[in-house]
């Protein structure tokens, strides 16, 4: 499986691998409040259970209205193709979706957070960012391994091509940045083209 996450340590509340659990999809007061305000909360690694409730969210909301969604956005990355998932279902669910970065947006959660057009891209003073590249291990005979490489490389083209034309910085610039760990704080990543604004309360979004 190819991943796409910064290192986690464990910490109080976490798991022993790091995550936080999903927030469930029963009815409740916080989910009724959410949805109510139109928003969707991403926080914790990207997997395929977490990409199955942010589209569910993201669906449902555009049922009901066709006014802007809130997407909330606190990530070390994870899952490539979960990544993708919420990356397209931003752009395919028909409302415009505004998302806030906070934390730390990283690796697939940085992918997710290009989803949105960069005018509806912000992020709170504090957000860091990274940019790297996805990362695979495979087991088993030769062939597999040697098609697995490939695919990594086909994905890093890929991921690297959406940076840059998101980002309006050159594919060879984003080549070069992501071949290491690339770190941004929030002006930087205004500066970069991540970023459209810095917002310090929901007034500014």
């Amino acid at each position: 499986m190819i991943k796409w996450t910064a290192r986690l340590d464990d910490e109080d509340g976490d798991d022993e691998k790091g995550r936080l659990p999903d927030m469930p999809m029963t009815a409740g007061p916080v989910q009724n409040a959410l949805f109510k305000s139109r928003t969707v909360l991403i926080f914790g690694e990207i997997d395929m259970r977490l990409a199955e409730r942010v589209t569910a969210q993201l669906t449902a909301l555009s049922a009901e209205s066709s006014d802007p969604i809130r997407v909330i956005v606190n990530s070390p990355g994870g899952h490539v193709e979960s990544g993708d998932t919420v990356h397209d279902m931003i752009r395919f669910c028909g409302s415009p979706v505004k998302v806030i970065g906070t934390g730390w947006v990283a690796s697939a959660g940085a992918h997710i957070f290009l989803g949105a057009t960069k005018e509806n891209r912000f992020c709170l003073p504090n957000t860091r960012f990274l940019l790297h590249q996805p990362a695979g291990g495979s087991r088993g005979q030769a062939s597999d391994i040697e098609i697995e490489a490939r695919e990594i490389i086909k994905m890093r083209d890929r991921v690297n091509r959406i940076i840059a034309e998101e980002t309006g910085q050159t594919v060879e610039r984003i080549v070069k940045d992501t071949q290491r760990n690339f770190w941004l704080n929030a002006e930087e990543a205004i500066e970069y083209g991540l970023v459209s604004k810095i917002v310090r309360n929901t007034s500014e979004v």
